[in-house]
């Protein structure tokens, strides 16, 4: 019997993944589609993130669909995001690409449901590739702003770097310890519609001096480091990025470059 997996991040999967439907707290974006692809699983279920700029918190339902694997995404409004045992026990589903509407999966069900019957879904035909590096230098001159699409893509060299991350900005199942993984000069999240109360890594990072943001979802994609950078707007700023001049409206660029000149 297939089996289910639930896991707090797709950035964060072992071995049990493979061959299992995977139900998780990332967001329905095309980066975190291909983690879920790349680790193996039968099908997945993630979180809309609001949908948000342009589609982006399900743009990986599409994207699985190209190679053949169901996948859906629930509500961000009925989970927390980056929590998959609340997306598993509280999630309804809002979209299911086409290979998932055939099992029978549709909007309105409960992520338990939806998890049993993706049970008997058709194999993937093949493996969602990244979409690209997911690395990219903003600004070269010390200190150096980086943008990466996933805080899963976080490097040791990161140490003392203005990071902008494409990833939302919850604790993965409110473990500290999953803030970021290496001690940020300053870092920026993605709110994927969620309330400053959902957004605890913002806290998590003010307890240890980390100036820390949001930029909304309806003014960057989800997943895209560098549309953050080109038209994010914060939408949620902690003690320390407030000290800086942080405040919601502001340009997440404007911020950055006044509060870290060269």
């Amino acid at each position: 019997m297939r089996s289910v997996l639930v896991a707090d991040s797709v950035t964060e999967l072992g071995a049990a993944a493979r061959g299992a439907v995977l139900v998780a707290g990332s967001h329905g974006g095309r980066i975190a589609a291909s983690y879920a692809s790349k680790a193996g699983v039968h099908a997945v279920i993630l979180n809309d993130a609001a949908i948000g700029k342009d589609g982006a918190g399900i743009s990986g339902l599409a994207a699985l669909e190209a190679v053949g694997m169901a996948a859906a995404a629930v509500s961000h409004a009925t989970a927390r995001i980056g929590d998959g045992a609340d997306t598993m026990a509280r999630g309804v589903v809002s979209r299911a690409n086409a290979v998932a509407a055939a099992c029978g999966v549709a909007p309105g069900m409960p992520a338990k449901e939806a998890a049993e019957i993706l049970k008997k879904a058709p194999a993937p035909r093949g493996v969602l590739e990244s979409p690209g590096e997911g690395r990219h230098l903003i600004r070269e001159a010390a200190p150096q702003i980086w943008a990466l699409d996933s805080v899963g893509l976080a490097r040791p060299e990161d140490a003392g770097k203005v990071l902008v991350f494409g990833s939302h900005g919850a604790l993965h199942g409110s473990r500290v310890d999953s803030a970021i993984p290496v001690p940020a000069l300053a870092a920026a999240f993605h709110d994927a519609g969620a309330s400053a109360t959902v957004m605890t890594r913002l806290p998590a990072l003010a307890a240890r001096g980390i100036p820390t943001v949001t930029v909304g979802a309806t003014s960057a994609r989800i997943g895209d480091a560098r549309s953050m950078w080109e038209s994010g707007v914060i939408s949620q700023a902690n003690e320390p990025a407030a000290a800086l001049g942080a405040r919601p409206g502001r340009a997440l660029a404007e911020f950055f470059a006044g509060a870290f000149p060269v």
